[in-house]
């Protein structure tokens, strides 16, 4: 008895607390040898082959197999050269100096074609000019018959002329930096001219056909209202600071990304394969790789690709959507989950009239995982926005920070964002027809094996996710501005609403330490939970003080969807959550947030007298939200004088919050399950999760930088106990 008395005091005490590649040869060092009849060299007159320095010419057949292994991979390893040079019976230097020599004859190929394409644009822009002056020395008005009309209405033969010359400038300019910034990788290799020439792209219909469609639907650089921007010098700390971007240059990035969305947009059986979960698309990375020139240059030998597609019905127009994403709040609002934060550095383009179509933004932002294991993604790419025909936008991202200055390449650190993006048609009923396409290269070293698995199958940061938060916030947004509770006016709805969302950012922030500037107190183990603190001065959305967050990500062998309706459940609440200690919770206010009954708002108090109940002034206010790629529980106590004046339409900036909760997502790691499966909670997909628990208290204001030890214990208690009985409950070791 007195044990359990002493448990009780313990829990209240705490309670109390809960107030928030190898390097390939050097690149063979990039030299291109003279010796074109492969010779072997002097190093190799001792080799353990016994060739001598005596050159070898390749036979037919050697030569057709060196093409081979050259079309399956123009960089091999010393190991893969070693046996060419054995089979063959040539010195190993003979073979390096083959595919030197190989890679250097195409590049010089591609640099002709390329040449030879712009001459002949050149030449289409001369004849273009000379019949424009023809029909304008002998245009004739029909009405008047008079020939000299045209010259009366103030055109002036010297404009067309200027006008001219500076597109011939314009696309000299273009050629020179195809030829300085890029060797066979460059992002203008095969897309300029692709651009100029082939204008019968087509896009995915409503019924799922395709139609010949214009890939820039004529637009051109003397279209583009670069205004004031025009003037102002590029942000230099997106790229090396001996870098200036010329932003016509940039224009023409994004126009080639624009080109590669839209075909693995059109394309089906030929570049994607569908994910295990059914849910989405995997890219073909064999024959993508067949068909693009890499327009952000040749992938680190040590990243990893990750290449995903969906695609969905949205609530609301296509111009509902282009404005959610090309502006800056409402894009973080959307997807309050997948981004951190977020800068637009310049807006190059400010696209043509009032019209969204043509805008193009330099952006920085950090895209997360709801999880204190895997690190953010921070990433610089553009934002290019295009209206393709009436009722159909194209957005597209790709990153900046791989542009090349002749043969250097700039350090890629963690990632990058090849051509990413959505395109949006509009559909009958105020609704849209979205597909999503996520391309990013990563290095997988700095992800926690736990995640990988997940990451790889584009669970993580992949279009489905992208999609399933987009259409889960189109949802709520509809039932925000349409949907009155009986119990709540739409004003006070909508107040909740704005509380809810900025309670969920503020969670989301809390784990990945994105909005604010956390001291590490603790590191995560296999006992103890990741602790960190920061210090609010002046924020009246939370309590003035210190702050202390405790975060641990723990693996258990039960489908999410199973734990979600656990957490869910406030019947079984006091089997998890410490606040609900005294027993079951009811709601006092429920709102749904869209089509799925599980996500929701919900205002909940004690249904009883323990703990809870016995301050009356205190209530739990809790987010929801669920799909197939993550399920979300946020809650805080809050104060329930100002929820009243909330759910009265009130200002909700004045409630102060200090967010808990639980982020799920499924773990696709097998090995873990092989000794921890439960009966009737395995599927070929997914056999458990990966569950990331944070919990935040308030700490008095300290007069030293240093939290007391107490508070440490505390924090670790409260992750401790809450993990064993959520263990204990599903009967997991």
């Amino acid at each position: 008895m007195d044990d359990h008395n002493d448990t009780t005091e313990r829990r209240e005490s705490l309670v109390n607390l809960m107030i928030r590649g190898p390097k390939e040869d050097q690149n063979e060092d990039t030299f291109v040898t003279n010796n074109r009849d492969g010779g072997a060299s002097g190093d190799e007159l001792n080799s353990p082959h016994g060739i001598s320095s005596k050159r070898h010419k390749y036979s037919v057949n050697q030569i057709q197999e060196l093409e081979a292994v050259f079309k399956e991979n123009s960089y091999p390893d010393e190991k893969t050269r070693l046996e060419l040079a054995t089979k063959f019976s040539v010195g190993k230097k003979q073979v390096q100096f083959w595919f030197q020599n190989k890679r250097s004859i195409s590049k010089t190929q591609l640099e002709r074609h390329d040449k030879k394409m712009l001459q002949q644009e050149n030449g289409k822009l001369c004849l273009e000019y000379a019949a424009m002056k023809e029909l304008m020395e002998n245009s004739i008005c029909d009405p008047c018959r008079n020939k000299d009309t045209i010259r009366n209405e103030n055109i002036d033969e010297k404009e067309i002329l200027n006008e001219h010359a500076r597109l011939k400038n314009e696309l000299a300019r273009i050629a020179i930096h195809a030829d300085n910034f890029l060797g066979p990788s460059t992002f203008l290799e095969g897309s300029l001219t692709s651009m100029m020439e082939n204008f019968g792209l087509e896009l995915l219909t409503e019924r799922d056909e395709i139609s010949d469609v214009n890939v820039v639907d004529g637009l051109s650089l003397n279209e583009v209202d670069f205004g004031k921007y025009l003037t102002s010098p590029p942000p230099t700390n997106l790229v090396n600071k001996d870098l200036t971007l010329d932003k016509s240059m940039l224009l023409n990035l994004a126009l080639a990304a624009l080109n590669e969305l839209l075909k693995l947009a059109m394309s089906d059986e030929l570049f994607w394969v569908r994910s295990l979960d059914g849910g989405g698309e995997i890219l073909n990375m064999e024959e993508y790789a067949r068909s693009f020139i890499p327009i952000t240059g040749i992938k680190p030998s040590h990243f990893t690709t990750e290449a995903t597609r969906s695609s969905g019905i949205v609530a609301g127009n296509s111009l509902t959507l282009v404005e959610m994403l090309m502006n800056e709040s409402q894009w973080v609002e959307v997807f309050p989950c997948i981004i951190g934060k977020v800068n637009t550095f310049d807006v190059i383009s400010t696209g043509i009239g009032e019209s969204k179509s043509g805008t193009l933004l330099l952006i920085e932002t950090e895209l997360q995982i709801i999880s204190n294991v895997v690190p953010v993604r921070e990433i610089q790419f553009l934002r290019f926005c295009q209206k393709h025909v009436e009722g159909t936008w194209i957005i597209v991202d790709v990153s900046v920070d791989t542009i090349k200055e002749g043969s250097q390449q700039y350090k890629i650190e963690k990632c990058r964002r090849l051509p990413s993006g959505c395109i949006i048609q509009d559909m009958p009923n105020d609704y849209c027809k979205v597909i999503w396409i996520e391309h990013m290269e990563y290095d997988e070293i700095f992800v926690h094996h736990l995640y990988r698995p997940l990451i790889r199958a584009g669970l993580g940061f992949g279009a489905q996710r992208w999609m399933s938060s987009l259409q889960r916030q189109s949802e709520f947004l509809r039932v925000m501005a349409s949907f009155v509770n009986f119990t709540v006016d739409s004003k006070g709805e909508i107040s909740m609403g704005i509380l809810a969302q900025r309670m969920t950012r503020n969670f989301c922030a809390g784990i990945c330490a994105t909005s604010h500037k956390w001291k590490t107190i603790q590191i995560e183990n296999e006992k103890d939970a990741n602790l960190m603190m920061r210090k609010n001065i002046s924020d009246p959305g939370e309590p003035i003080g210190v702050v202390l967050s405790a975060t641990k990500t723990i693996q258990l062998p039960i489908k999410p969807q199973c734990l979600f309706e656990f957490f869910t459940n406030k019947n079984m609440r006091i089997q998890w959550d410490i606040l609900s200690c005294s027993g079951p919770m009811k709601n006092i206010i429920h709102i749904t947030k869209g089509q799925n009954l599980k996500s929701c708002i919900s205002l909940l108090c004690a249904n009883g007298d323990g703990i809870i109940a016995n301050q009356n002034n205190m209530l739990i206010f809790q987010d929801t939200c669920t799909d197939a790629t993550s399920s979300l529980l946020v809650y805080s106590i809050v104060d329930s004088s100002k929820m009243n004046t909330v759910m009265k339409g009130g200002d909700s900036s004045c409630v102060e919050l200090l967010p808990n909760g639980i982020s799920i997502v499924p773990d696709l790691s097998q090995d873990y399950y092989a000794n921890n499966n439960n009966d009737g909670n395995n599927n070929e997909f997914c056999s458990g999760s990966l569950v990331t628990i944070m919990f935040q208290m308030f700490v008095d204001n300290l007069s030293t930088t240093d939290l007391p030890e107490k508070s440490i214990i505390d924090a670790n208690d409260i992750i401790s106990h809450t993990i064993y009985k959520i263990k204990t409950a599903f009967k997991c070791k």
